[in-house]
């Protein structure tokens, strides 16, 4: 299945889940109500996303007289993507890492970090920034705003109807089916509670590894080179889990590497796929590309 694909998949499962708890817990209206609420809040988020992270990790702008080389790099990348050549920010983080925020072409943003200006050779960068580039072509933003939003409307929900089971003001079962059957029904209302949001973020996460797999696959063909993307992934995560970085969990999924590796998360709660089959599969790409592929 491709990643378009899937992403839509699980962007239709996470809308059924949410059409499922709200008609159980608030019908039509306390799901419209959480919609909204959720909505707001992260469109918010979205409109002014590029300059909230570029402001969270004091980046600045790189000057084209300070970088001629690395703003050349990018304005033929944007060039072969077919979109604006986006600003570029560097990040004072010892730690490599890359990131692209932004709405979308013309409304976006890429930052690299001084660590991996550092480590990294020039066809590794560039794999690097195309591989971000395709985050923003692919409008990965507004896909993780969107997943967001319902994630964020089944939580309130699920909110809601901890605060009604809490005090007794969801329906029960007591006069059709005694005791018994209202003490079943609040069992099984309890575990929606709790069961319906963990999935509900496990499938968020899920979609945002299918975005990563897509920006590595759109990145390698905008580059030419899938093996230069393979390489840098590989050193990328060797020197990620060599220095520990304060990064707020919230924004990790934007990093092309997860800056918190290292801290025990289980992949299948990780917004990254793990770098190993990123590797395998990039390499996979470049043999059917008549490409080498020597990591």
């Amino acid at each position: 299945m491709g990643w378009m694909l899937r992403t839509v998949v699980l962007l239709g499962f996470l809308t059924g889940l949410l059409m499922a708890i709200g008609g159980i817990i608030g019908g039509t209206v306390g799901m419209l109500i959480a919609l909204v609420i959720a909505g707001f809040m992260n469109f918010i988020s979205y409109w002014f996303s590029d300059k909230i992270v570029l402001s969270m990790y004091g980046a600045r702008e790189i000057s084209y007289e300070e970088a001629p080389w690395l703003h050349e790099m990018v304005e033929e990348l944007a060039r072969r993507a077919n979109m604006p050549k986006p600003p570029i920010y560097l990040v004072p983080m010892e730690q490599p890492n890359a990131f692209a925020t932004g709405r979308g072409p013309g409304h976006a943003a890429v930052a690299v970090t001084r660590g991996i200006l550092e480590i990294l050779e020039p066809e590794e960068l560039k794999g690097v920034l195309a591989h971000e580039l395709a985050h923003i072509k692919n409008r990965d933003v507004l896909v993780a705003t969107i997943s967001a939003t319902i994630a964020g409307a089944i939580s309130f929900l699920a909110n809601m109807a901890q605060w009604a089971l809490f005090f007794g003001g969801m329906q029960n079962n007591e006069e059709e089916g005694g005791e018994g059957g209202g003490i079943a029904e609040m069992i099984g209302a309890i575990l929606m509670i709790i069961i319906v949001p963990i999935i509900a973020t496990i499938v968020q996460l899920a979609i945002s590894r299918a975005r990563e797999y897509l920006a590595d696959e759109t990145g390698a063909k905008i580059c030419g080179c899938p093996v230069a993307l393979a390489r840098a992934l590989k050193k990328i995560e060797e020197y990620v889990m060599q220095i520990p970085t304060n990064v707020n969990p919230g924004t990790a999924h934007l990093f092309i590497e997860n800056p918190l590796k290292g801290g025990g998360i289980m992949e299948l709660l990780s917004t990254h796929p793990s770098t190993e089959k990123r590797i395998e599969r990039l390499c996979e790409l470049a043999r059917k590309m008549g490409q080498d592929c020597i990591i």
